[in-house]
């Protein structure tokens, strides 16, 4: 019996089942101040490939990534990530359990509880058993797709298969306080567009924060899905952030703070990072995602978004074992003074019920309404809300651009949060273009991200 797995089973009730609710969520600083740092345009650089995979990196310093592209099957695509990456992608596994152990069994924070009922499970059936039992209430609502990825990747980087697994559960673990805007049509600078935003707010004292990299997959045939790519980190397959190549993309918030219109939660079904997944790689229409969140097996409490740059149409999601309610403009909820309708914008700030952070949102977006786009988001919204402490991505679904940024590194200097660091500005087009590597590897020897 390991503590790392205590905790990872601790972790899955803890974030799923039983979140830990304080009285208030919080309100942004009324010292907060725009984000004046230019964007960098400038095009990925490539670093190497090899057979299905080609590495590149993108912005400049501090404030650089990994683009990984992978081609093939989905085991050929995770034995490619596994080899390329090979060294960061063990690292990232590593110190994610490292890190995991640590809250638990170092005592480094106090937000997590065990539940008598789950360590009695554990005491009767012993550690693997209780972690299996998890797998389990997941496992039958999982593609197969996503098992023979984790396969290529435990199988490049000689990481064991089933703490690869156990790691990926984390999206049902814990809940970040998360942000996302959809705005289109009278509230944006340039009409017959649509702007979307996912602002990731987590903690930020993890190892996540030491490996981002855009992952962008080019199937070999449809069975696979279309391109699409996933805005996470080194060897993490689940998805959170991301857009595919027929301009969709993903937005999520962890809710801790629900009403009762929630219902109640599960932990039988397909874990959320997975169905954002399978919208990218599958759904082509903002009706097909709706009807596969609709179709599916739920389990936690959150809020999604899923915009379609080809309909500029966006819908808000109340999401949990029990509930789907899809949202616009007109029917936004909950319905307060500090969350106001505002027409052709669905909006959150980081929670379902949080008056300090969705007040001053629905402000930055009422003050700039008429003239939002890309880059006042990136100055005038996030950072004065000060939401997106690990990652924020912009969408430009229309135009197919995407701006993303970053929290600071454990080595690195500069502003600690995403929304106060460079953004990245990457061309989405090109980026689903790039063609698959000859046989011929290419390595470049330039200075590498993170």
């Amino acid at each position: 019996m390991t503590s790392m797995r205590v905790l990872g089973v601790a972790l899955f009730v803890e974030w799923c089942l039983f979140p830990t609710v304080t009285p208030d969520c919080g309100s942004p600083s009324p010292s907060a101040v725009p984000n004046l740092l230019p964007v960098d345009t400038r095009p990925p650089t490539l670093v190497r490939t090899i057979k299905n995979a080609k590495l590149f990196t993108v912005g400049t310093g501090e404030d650089s990534y990994y683009i990984l592209h992978l081609y093939g099957t989905p085991y050929e695509m995770g034995f490619a990530q596994g080899s390329i990456v090979k060294d960061e992608a063990t690292s990232m596994i590593q110190q994610v359990w490292q890190y995991m152990q640590d809250q638990i069994v170092g005592g480094i924070t106090k937000k997590l509880k065990f539940l008598d009922w789950f360590l009695d499970e554990v005491a009767t059936f012993g550690l693997d058993a209780a972690l299996d039992l998890e797998l389990l209430a997941t496992k039958k609502y999982t593609s197969q797709a996503f098992f023979d990825e984790v396969r290529g990747l435990a199988d490049a980087t000689g990481q064991d298969y089933k703490t690869i697994l156990y790691i990926h559960l984390i999206g049902e673990l814990t809940k970040g306080s998360c942000s996302m805007i959809g705005a289109w049509g009278d509230s944006l600078a340039r009409n017959g567009s649509l702007l979307q935003l996912r602002a990731l707010d987590w903690a930020v004292d993890g190892p996540f924060k030491d490996f981002p990299q855009v992952t962008v997959y080019h199937p070999v045939n449809t069975t696979y899905g279309q391109p699409w790519a996933n805005f996470g980190w080194t060897g993490w397959i689940g998805s959170i952030t991301g857009m595919n190549s027929v301009k969709m993309a993903i937005s999520e918030i962890g809710v801790s703070f629900p009403d009762a219109s929630f219902g109640k939660e599960s932990r039988f079904g397909i874990p959320f990072t997975n169905i954002l997944r399978d919208i990218l790689q599958y759904d082509t229409t903002l009706d097909a995602a709706v009807q596969r969140i609709t179709n599916s097996k739920r389990t936690c409490d959150l809020l999604l978004g899923v915009g379609d740059g080809k309909s500029q149409t966006f819908r808000g999601v109340e999401y949990s074992a029990s509930t789907a309610n899809f949202y616009d403009d007109a029917t936004l909820q909950p319905l307060a003074v500090w969350h106001p309708r505002i027409k052709d914008v669905v909006y959150w700030g980081m929670d379902w019920e949080c008056p300090g952070y969705s007040q001053v949102l629905a402000t930055q977006i009422q003050r700039n309404y008429g003239h939002l786009d890309a880059s006042l988001v990136m100055r005038d919204v996030v950072s004065i809300v000060q939401t997106g402490n690990m990652q924020v991505a912009v969408y430009d679904l229309t135009e197919n651009i995407a701006y993303l940024a970053n929290a600071r590194g454990s080595f690195e200097s500069g502003p600690e949060y995403a929304y106060e660091r460079q953004f990245v500005r990457m061309n989405m087009t090109q980026i689903f273009a790039e063609p698959m590597p000859s046989l011929i590897p290419h390595t470049h020897c330039i200075f590498c991200p993170k």
